[in-house]
């Protein structure tokens, strides 16, 4: 007995990228296995420790608890397509490595979606704005003061960059 499939596109990263998967196949299955975007960490695989986060049309998801078939028609966003468009890192995720935001790293993609869906939404985000926004993220290892200061960094390099500091 076969299973059958499903044909998905979907905009991943700026990029139309289409696909034929089992219905039960998770987005974050699909953007791992079939497109080799290894960025999306796959943690608890119950939604639980924000890992596997995406932005799915701007706004942060699970993707281990999102299908790839849910996700046809629509753009998805993940911690690579954070980076410049010439492939260095984004003023939040060189914030992130300047005020050690990270150590293990295994957390480090579902906060900074989280942490950019928050600045897309919020210029100047207060430390209780940042705390809120993080907060359904795992992290075992920086105690989270780091990552709420390298996202306050973010944010003042990002109003300085654009002349509002």
């Amino acid at each position: 007995m076969t299973e059958e499939t499903y044909a998905v596109t979907i905009e991943v990263n700026g990029v139309m990228r289409r696909g034929v998967v089992p219905a039960r196949t998770t987005l974050a299955d699909f953007l791992r296995d079939e497109l080799r975007l290894t960025g999306t960490h796959i943690g608890c695989e119950h939604g639980v420790c924000g890992a596997c986060s995406v932005l799915l049309d701007g706004e942060p998801v699970r993707s281990c608890l999102v299908f790839a078939v849910q996700a046809d028609g629509h753009r998805v966003r993940t911690v690579e397509g954070l980076a410049n468009p010439d492939g260095t890192l984004s003023v939040l995720q060189e914030s992130f490595c300047e005020a050690h935001g990270l150590q293990c790293g295994y957390c480090t993609p579902g906060m900074l979606i989280a942490a950019q869906s928050l600045l897309d939404a919020v210029r100047h985000p207060t430390e209780e704005q940042i705390r809120e926004a993080i907060d359904g993220n795992l992290c075992r290892c920086t105690g989270y003061q780091q990552i709420v200061q390298a996202v306050q960094l973010a944010a003042e390099r990002v109003a300085r960059e654009n002349g509002k500091h």
